[in-house]
């Protein structure tokens, strides 16, 4: 899972407008819903127990153990364009998503362990 550079520069402003804790990050989560089955959700946060932590240049991305499964190797981009805005990710375990692209139904049902 990656931030790019545009992700890391605006989350850092995010950030620091809203003077958030040092340990404060994006959380970025899957949950039932949207027009394709599965969506994404995103909060500013701090780590929980059991998350996956990824940091990048001072800073940070929280997963839960739950999204994990269907966000492996997902880019999380921020776009600022005329039209949408805003931080957008990028699945490669999407089967297909909706167009407004917050919504994406998997390429496979996880295994249950």
């Amino acid at each position: 899972m990656t931030l790019t550079h545009n992700a890391v520069e605006h989350l850092r402003h995010l950030l620091q407008g809203r003077d958030a804790a040092a340990e404060e990050g994006l959380r970025l989560w899957v949950e039932k819903g949207g027009c394709a089955g599965l969506q994404y959700a995103m909060r500013i946060d701090r780590p929980q127990e059991h998350d996956w932590v990824s940091e990048r240049e001072g800073v940070r991305l929280f997963v839960d153990r739950d999204s994990l499964q269907y966000l492996q190797g997902v880019e999380v981009d921020y776009v600022d364009d005329l039209n949408d805005s805003g931080f957008k990710v990028r699945n490669p375990n999407a089967a297909r998503s909706c167009g407004c692209g917050t919504s994406f139904e998997p390429q496979s049902a996880p295994q249950e362990s």
